[in-house]
This record gives structure tokens, C-alpha cells and sequence, in this order.
């Protein structure tokens, strides 16, 4: 099975991101930057009890995504356990809202964010009330 095991954020602001990420769902960061030869900071998301994965986040490599361009690539959404506290968060942290809260009926609450680095990410709330 080819299980995801790891994530990169590509950052152009590694301080802006580590804060946002670190503030909003309580991450923390290990610096592997010397292993890399780039700036890259491991990401700590939960622990090892937890489902889930960890990963980083790394310097971009290119140009940031452009404003309405379409998904290239992965979403990475998040589970959450208050999806309204959350969005709070996300937008006193610098984040924007990029497809608002709506509910998958009878599964959960999802919407889709924009990080301060122009990513898209998705938080995702169990709710079997959802409607």
C-alpha cells in the first residue's frame, strides 16, 4: 500500500508560517535545515498515540500560487474538534477563507483556507448532525 507517511508546505516566509501553523493548530517545529540545505522545519502535529502524519515545511522553490489559479497538487486537510474555533484562528492568524464551512449531510463540517503562503489547506470537523 503506498500510505502518505509525510507532508511538505512549500513557505516563502519560514518565521510567518512556523507561527501560523504553530498558533492555530498548536504545532511544533524541529529545524532540519542543515540535513536539507534549504531552510526546512520539521512539522510536529500530533503525537504518536494520535492518528495522523507529520511533516515540514519548506522553503519554495518557485513562485507562490496565484489568487484563483487552479489545485495543483495536494490539499491537505485537517481534523479539528471545534471547526468554528478554529476559522477564528485561522483568520486572526493572517489566514483567508478560500471555500467557507459547509457540510457534508450526516458526516462532518469541511471549507478550505488559504495559509499566509498563499496554500490552499482544508479543516474537517466529524458532525453526524451535519446538514
Amino acid at each position: 500500500m503506498g500510505r502518505p507517511i509525510h507532508f511538505e508546505i512549500h513557505v516563502d516566509n519560514m518565521d510567518r508560517a512556523t507561527k501560523f501553523y504553530g498558533e492555530v493548530f498548536g504545532w511544533t517545529f524541529q529545524d532540519w535545515s542543515e540535513y536539507a540545505g534549504m531552510p526546512y522545519f520539521g512539522a510536529v502535529t500530533g503525537t504518536e498515540n494520535e492518528p495522523g502524519i507529520n511533516g515540514a515545511l519548506m522553503q519554495r522553490q518557485g513562485p507562490p500560487p496565484e489568487p484563483n489559479q487552479a489545485m495543483n497538487g495536494y490539499a491537505c486537510t485537517l481534523g479539528v474538534e471545534d471547526y468554528d474555533s478554529i476559522e477564528a484562528k485561522i483568520l486572526e492568524n493572517g489566514g483567508k477563507v478560500a471555500l467557507p464551512k459547509h457540510a457534508l449531510p450526516g458526516m462532518a463540517w469541511q471549507g478550505y483556507y488559504l495559509d499566509t503562503e498563499g496554500n490552499i489547506f482544508g479543516i474537517h470537523q466529524t458532525d453526524v448532525n451535519a446538514k
